[in-house]
């Protein structure tokens, strides 16, 4: 393959987008790789469309080398198919919905798990035609309502999903081990930087699932790691290792305390410290109860939902929304206090929400036999010495509380360190969600059906693309891996003497020999040109310039900087291999 920047669609740009907040989103489209269509909606220009299909590639070549058969299934989607999973209303505002002409419901797909669970069942039913692995690259849709960061969180993203099929728990075991091999496969050639994290499953369903986040400080998503092992999982998958269960016996009396002007957790301690009691108190003494309301999929009625976290802690939002998902969660405003007059702002204890009825989940730390200062249900008043287990018992445990650096690792070996990373991966046992929605059986050995089991895994491709380049770049533009790079050469010709005619001789050789070559034979500037090369970031430029009478050009290393003269005569041997040739 060999093109000509003269005829190639493609132009610069000197600045960045004005909308543009991370280098993926600024780069690719200086670059010339993407330009936005509309908020969240790119187009991919010649060299992007090349740099994302072979990431493409990579993911069809390990997915082939699993067993995986490629299919393609429709984007446009009937709504009976999710409803029969509950997914139509789950979703929630994110699904992008349509009507046809005739008035009957269609979305466009954000993932297909129930269009692969009825291909299947279509076509097999009997214990012989198992396992089978089935993938797609495809368009998916989500109607994000900020969409951002150019095409790491779009409307429309290019994506492999595949999904395995197994009649028992064993095999899905061994088709999940393999995926997660693959995948392990896949970043390493695509030169990332990962870790590989536990995960919730979300409105996905099913239990284990694994996230493989590209380390990048420009993510979106929070991790953590222990300092002494190998644990390692998304925030939201974090779970608190609880205290002991301890006895409520012996342990002093609640009482109420007049605490004026004490509406907020620092305010309390600092009311308590200076109250002349017989102990200091600390904001990890206090049980904060914070209030939210949640509403089902598909209901119109809000219920309150109370939430008992230590008070040197916050409720994380984004963990609470993956706890409770699919169910929607918002905080309460001043109507909500008004139309709950039981609710005392800034005082609310345990007993008042249970005597109205409000569910009230607690931090696994509030266990049974701790003792809590908290609200007392009025205004100006605090319980002191209140126990979990003896003065109230709440409905359950939630584990919603911020992680912090320095928190113990829930596996016992060290303590927990975040850091921020970009969800390229992610890969789930969904078990039999999907099957039993839609009685995908096949017949045994013995003549009896069984329930198909399945797993479902899923890369970001163009997501892939912009990881690539948050974690691959200089000051001055792209640094590609060759894996993935839109050619292997950059040959620049310079100056009037004949140097874009020889860059156009020695490209041609180097296509020759088998390597992919962009030859910049445009009438520009030299700076210009140069520019070019290092923001488009191709991993070998080959310099055709003021050397030439000399009989000399210039080999470029794009990922270390390194320059080397080199004869004429012997630059294309010298090319092939530093391209690995």
């Amino acid at each position: 393959m060999l093109l000509r920047m003269s005829n190639l669609f493609l132009r610069t740009l000197r600045e960045d987008p004005a909308d543009a907040e991370v280098p993926s989103h600024k780069l690719l489209v200086r670059a010339g790789y993407v330009r936005r269509a509309a908020p969240g909606i790119y187009t991919w220009l010649p060299l992007g469309k090349i740099v994302l299909e072979n990431v493409a590639r990579v993911v069809r070549e390990e997915m082939n080398a699993i067993g995986g058969q490629e299919v393609l299934l429709p984007a446009l989607l009937p709504k009976e198919f999710y409803e029969t999973t509950g997914r139509w209303e789950e979703y929630g505002d994110t699904l992008f919905r349509l009507k046809d002409r005739k008035g009957a419901d269609y979305l466009l797909g954000p993932t297909h798990e129930e269009l692969f669970t009825l291909l299947v069942k279509g076509e097999y039913s009997s214990y012989k035609d198992f396992p089978v692995v089935l993938y797609q690259i495809q368009e998916k849709f989500r109607d994000e309502a900020r969409p951002r960061a150019g095409v790491l969180r779009g409307r429309e993203f290019h994506m492999k999903d595949s999904y395995s099929f197994d009649t028992d728990d064993e095999g899905l075991q061994q088709s999940y081990d393999q995926h997660r091999a693959a995948y392990i496969r896949i970043f390493d050639r695509l030169g990332l930087d990962y870790v590989i994290v536990s995960a919730t499953s979300g409105a996905m369903g099913g239990s284990a699932s694994e996230e493989f986040l590209a380390v990048a400080p420009t993510g979106e998503d929070t991790f953590v790691r222990s300092t002494e092992s190998d644990y390692a999982a998304n925030v939201e998958a974090v779970r608190t290792p609880a205290p002991a269960e301890g006895s409520v016996e012996g342990l002093p009396e609640a009482r109420v305390h007049h605490t004026p002007g004490t509406a907020t957790i620092q305010t309390l301690v600092d009311f308590l410290n200076g109250a002349g009691l017989d102990r200091d108190f600390t904001e990890a003494d206090t049980l904060k109860n914070v209030l939210v309301k949640t509403r089902a999929p598909g209901s119109k009625e809000w219920e309150l939902l109370g939430i008992g976290l230590p008070g040197d802690r916050e409720v994380d939002l984004k963990r609470l929304e993956a706890a409770l998902e699919p169910t929607e969660v918002a905080l309460l405003d001043d109507a909500d206090f008004a139309a709950n007059t039981f609710l005392a702002k800034g005082y609310i204890g345990p007993r008042a929400l249970l005597d109205n009825k409000v569910r009230y989940l607690v931090d696994p730390r509030v266990a049974t036999g701790t003792s809590w200062v908290t609200g007392a249900d009025r205004t100006d008043h605090h319980v002191l010495d209140l126990v979990a287990g003896r003065d109230f018992t709440p409905d359950g445990t939630i584990d919603v509380a911020e992680v912090r650096d320095g928190d113990a690792s829930p596996d016992g070996r060290g303590t927990l360190y975040t850091a921020r990373g970009i969800e390229i991966g992610h890969i789930f046992q969904l078990g039999r969600k999907y099957t039993d929605a839609f009685k995908l059986d096949a017949l045994g050995p013995d003549g009896k059906p069984r329930r198909v089991t399945m797993g479902s895994y899923g890369i970001g491709v163009s997501r892939a693309v912009a990881s690539v380049v948050e974690q691959s770049h200089d000051d001055k533009g792209i640094v590609w891996p060759r894996e993935i790079a839109p050619a292997d050469v950059h040959v620049v010709g310079t100056g009037k003497g004949g140097e874009v005619e020889e860059a156009l001789r020695i490209g041609g050789e180097l296509e020759a020999r088998g390597l992919r070559v962009l030859v910049d034979d445009r009438k520009a500037a030299p700076g210009v040109k140069f520019n070019d090369a290092e923001l488009l970031g191709i991993p070998t430029v080959v310099i055709v310039g003021r050397g030439l009478k000399d009989g000399l050009v210039e080999l470029r290393d794009r990922r270390t900087g390194e320059r080397t003269d080199v004869p004429v005569g012997e630059i294309v041997e010298s090319t092939v291999a530093a391209c690995g040739g």
